[in-house]
């Protein structure tokens, strides 16, 4: 959801044709992603399973950073990088990487020392490393449907930009609000639902977004590097969250 993100509006069906430096170039977005994902496991394995890491993280402030930094960092970004460079926007990337990674450490110290937690709607999750690898898998299975089908659908859901960008800033809203104020148990697991089905349109929306942007900035290096990095960003973000709701709903006791 970034400057790249505008063309095609008025069509009902798209040209689905693809070409070598088409997928060379989605192949770069999906390889980016994934070491973004990895690179996330990674600190996400370390900070949960090392104590003193752990307590430096999930128990004093950072935690905070690490809950809002990427919120504040992705709309952040709508406003102070409205000409990025491919090394600013790689820089958000990693930073956002990073940041989620950390706060990822969550599931990792529930599993490893086998406590539950309680979320602010109530409810009581408990976790193991089966149930990481079960919500993983799943949350691969759905990406790759959803992207794929995104990817070789004739249907324009470019529309939907607006409808998708809108749901999300509803979902946060409502989120911060039930979890300060409401608390209810409820409307934590509508969010949810919600949270899915809003990254499922994400998912199938950039990935097509990504090709019809491809086609305007082909052959522009820099305009592709930024691409490359706004599109594996956009994706990643969609991956965890739908991880990050199915790991709720799998270890909800």
């Amino acid at each position: 959801m970034n400057q790249f993100s505008r063309p095609a509006y008025g069509a009902g069906t798209l040209d689905t044709s693809v070409d070598a430096g088409l997928r060379s170039f989605m192949l770069g977005v999906y390889n980016k992603m994934a070491l973004g994902l990895l690179v996330s496991g990674a600190l996400a394995f370390v900070v949960g399973s090392v104590p003193a890491l752990t307590q430096a993280v999930l128990g004093t402030p950072l935690l905070f950073v690490v809950q809002f930094g990427p919120i504040v960092l992705l709309f952040g970004s709508m406003f102070f990088m409205r000409n990025p460079s491919p090394m600013g926007s790689a820089l958000l990337y990693w930073t956002i990487v990073a940041l989620i990674g950390t706060g990822l450490s969550i599931w990792v110290a529930m599993a490893t020392g086998g406590m539950a937690v309680q979320t602010a709607g109530g409810a009581t999750l408990s976790v193991d490393f089966g149930t990481i690898a079960q919500a993983f898998a799943m949350t691969a299975a759905a990406f790759l449907g959803l992207s794929l089908y995104g990817y070789t659908t004739k249907t324009n859901l470019q529309p939907l930009r607006v409808f998708l960008f809108m749901g999300v800033l509803g979902v946060i809203a409502i989120g911060l609000i039930n979890a300060f104020f409401i608390q209810s148990g409820m409307t934590e697991l509508l969010i949810q639902i919600a949270v899915l089905v809003l990254m499922a349109g994400v998912t199938a929306w950039q990935t097509q977004n990504l090709k019809l942007t491809y086609a305007s900035v082909a052959g522009d290096q820099r305009s592709m590097a930024v691409l490359t990095n706004y599109g594996a960003l956009n994706l990643y973000i969609a991956f965890i969250n739908i991880f990050q709701v199915l790991m709720s709903l799998l270890g909800r006791d």
